[in-house]
């Protein structure tokens, strides 16, 4: 009789797992547009952002401006948006994501407007693409980072988060891979192309995102005062391993802007390649950064001690490989060895992104996420410019910081992220 009874329980376990598969299944294939459009958010603000990585040395010499000038196009950018995403993050929690990640849409799209009209028509233009580009970052700070939060509220199954939150993230990567080879192809028309192909992009996304993403149902917005209580709760209960992933992901972000801008950079002063070649060039560790992001998403589901492991992991792959660069910078060797780095940082980034959505309460997600969203952008500013400031040392330098900060960030994986075991089903 016991056998019969634990035959029954083992059907119906069954039956529940393949309803759940099903359920799951058809709530992700029921939101596949909504997917598209918010996939779409990320890709244009890469865009807007790594499509300059190539074309910088060009505009170092129609503007005449020095390096570090021009490490700070990039910078300013992000500096802003630094700034603005916990605002961004706290509007999206009380007003809604929709009316937050529209009009940022459409301020980016005007900063890149402002900075392609500087460069065309002024003859000193350089301070006021800085103002266009810090109007992208405004734009920015209310457009990607608020996308983790609705990507959070659109699921209920953790599995579909992480598999959604594994796509953006490989959208987000995408941009990276296309960014340098269509950055290259406008400037080779005109160096300040770029700019005005950005508001185009921005158009599309708004449209889409207007059309085809339904947002829940928004809960009644909880007062300020009540806010900042649970807040400071979520801290007090969860800081040490939040502060580690926020760090975690602003170092990321850091060495992977750093390479690119060194790559950018030694390309065409010691191998003389320009172009759209220097933009597939770049491509190559950008797109094994792609891969890994897609891969990683698809197979962490809600495993968070997985997680764990797959960002240490990746980013002691990087750091390795970083670390490697000092015994040579031939360059079929050093592209290896960058491709490695891009792998470990495309695995780390969307185990951050999951355990940062899946750890956060609905009502405090969209502000978490952003200060996660934030320290990543620090990253993205700091990156250039350090680099720049190392290539007047020598090049050693450069990769011993990158592998030095790759490894700190390891062993804060390691040490601070405790998840507990994964969830029964």
């Amino acid at each position: 009789m016991d056998y019969i009874e634990r035959l029954n329980q083992d059907s119906e376990s069954k039956k529940s797992s393949a309803a759940g598969k099903k359920k799951k299944t058809g709530e992700i294939s029921k939101q596949k547009w909504a997917i598209l459009s918010l996939s779409s958010i990320p890709l244009v603000m890469t865009l807007g952002n790594s499509m300059l990585i190539p074309v910088l040395p060009s505009m170092e010499k129609k503007l005449s401006i020095s390096a570090f000038q021009t490490s700070m196009i990039i910078t300013v950018y992000s500096i802003v948006a630094i700034f603005l995403i916990p605002v961004a993050g706290y509007l999206s929690d009380h007003i809604g994501r929709k009316k937050v990640i529209i009009p940022s849409l459409i301020i980016a799209g005007l900063g890149g407007l402002l900075s392609g009209w500087a460069a065309w028509r002024l003859d000193d233009a350089y301070w006021l693409i800085l103002v266009g580009r810090a109007l992208q970052g405004v734009g920015a700070a209310g457009a990607a980072p608020i996308v983790l939060p609705l990507v959070g509220d659109l699921f209920k199954n953790d599995d579909d988060v992480s598999s959604c939150l594994g796509l953006i993230e490989t959208s987000n990567t995408f941009g990276k891979v296309l960014s340098p080879i269509l950055g290259a192809v406008l400037a080779g028309f005109i160096w300040f192309l770029p700019f005005f192909s950005f508001p185009i992009f921005c158009t599309i996304s708004v449209i889409m995102v207007a059309l085809l993403v339904k947002s829940p149902k928004a809960a009644k917005p909880i007062p300020f005062k009540q806010f900042f209580t649970n807040v400071k709760k979520t801290f007090t209960e969860k800081g040490k391993w939040l502060y580690a992933i926020f760090f975690i992901g602003g170092i990321l972000m850091l060495v992977l802007f750093g390479i690119l801008f060194y790559l950018s950079e030694i390309f065409e002063t010691e191998y003389g390649i320009k172009d759209v070649k220097k933009g597939l060039f770049l491509a190559l560790p950008l797109g094994a950064l792609c891969i890994s992001s897609f891969i990683a998403g698809k197979i962490i589901k809600d495993n968070k001690v997985l997680m764990k492991w797959l960002t240490f992991g990746g980013i002691v792959a990087a750091a390795i490989s970083i670390a490697a660069l000092w015994f040579s910078i031939k360059l079929w060797f050093m592209l290896s060895m960058f491709l490695i780095a891009g792998v470990g940082i495309g695995i780390g980034l969307p185990c951050l992104d999951a355990l940062i959505t899946a750890g956060i309460e609905k009502e405090e997600r969209g502000t978490i996420s952003s200060i996660y969203s934030s320290m990543r952008f620090i990253g993205v500013a700091a990156g250039p410019p350090i680099i720049a400031l190392l290539m007047k040392q020598a090049t050693y330098w450069i990769f011993i910081t990158l592998s030095g900060l790759s490894i700190i960030a390891a062993f804060v994986a390691m040490i601070a992220i405790k998840p507990g075991e994964k969830k029964a089903n």
